[in-house]
């Protein structure tokens, strides 16, 4: 009698095993998402009155559902007032989720080239500065893969810039694809 007791219990404990595994594993986990974009840029110079018309290219990488580093390159290539000011520019990103749209703010910190012509052979000169840019953008997911960058704005400062620094503002409207 105690072993048919005892073989029940065995029994019983050996179908609970069973049933621990019908526990749901967690799947919407993400670990890291990149997305690399191209875009186009207008920036006020801040050195002169006409826009400066060029092309970006930037990426991101998501480390969790919030957090992200992203990276910038700014490329000068209508300058109406013969000036050009390249940036590139690395830093910490911070995005949200509301559906399909993912607003998200960022300081990036970098270089940036500020070149003109000079003389009376307009010979180019470049010169190389310090530069921050704290930002804002809006991304909208299109597809699982593409994202439509809304716009994006970032107030650049060159403080080493003489005599007062330079601030311009570069505004980016572009298309990513996203690893996820």
């Amino acid at each position: 009698m105690k072993r048919h007791i005892l073989i029940g219990c065995f029994t019983c404990v050996l179908s609970l095993t069973h049933w621990s595994h019908a526990q749901a594993v967690p799947t919407a986990s993400r670990t890291a998402a990149i997305q690399i974009g191209a875009a186009g840029t207008f920036i006020s110079p801040d050195y002169t009155q006409h826009y400066i018309k060029g092309i970006s290219i930037y990426g991101n990488y998501d480390i969790g559902q919030h957090l992200g580093v992203e990276g910038d390159i700014h490329i000068s290539v209508i300058t109406p007032g013969d000036i050009s000011e390249n940036s590139y520019l690395l830093g910490p990103r911070y995005k949200w989720h509301h559906k399909r749209f993912e607003p998200y703010v960022k300081a990036l910190f970098g270089v940036g080239r500020f070149g003109f012509q000079s003389g009376s052979f307009n010979t180019p000169a470049t010169f190389t500065y310090f530069q921050y840019a704290p930002g804002a953008g809006l991304d909208v997911r299109v597809t699982r893969h593409i994202n439509v960058r809304a716009f994006d704005v970032e107030f650049q400062k060159w403080p080493s810039f003489e005599p007062n620094g330079l601030s311009p503002i570069a505004y980016t409207f572009g298309v990513a694809y996203t690893l996820r």
